[in-house]
């Protein structure tokens, strides 16, 4: 099976609320890491510097099993 790679930065904001950006779905967990060498020194992320999280998925899978509640 054919793996990607999710590269998100997200962080809680001051008013709890959480901030979530996706930068990118790339082929190696090297390639994300690379990535994140180089935004951590850009504008915003700057300031969360360790806020970058790297997620593995395998193509054609699905990730979500069951439904979901609305509050």
């Amino acid at each position: 099976m054919k793996k990607v790679f999710l590269l998100q930065h997200s962080y809680e904001k001051n008013n709890g609320f959480e901030e979530t950006k996706i930068i990118g779905i790339f082929s190696t967990y090297q390639k994300a890491e690379e990535t994140i060498v180089e935004y951590r020194i850009k504008k915003g992320f700057v300031d969360h510097p360790d806020d970058f999280f790297i997620d593995e998925y395998l193509l054609d899978e699905k990730n979500w099993s069951e439904g979901f509640v609305c509050i």
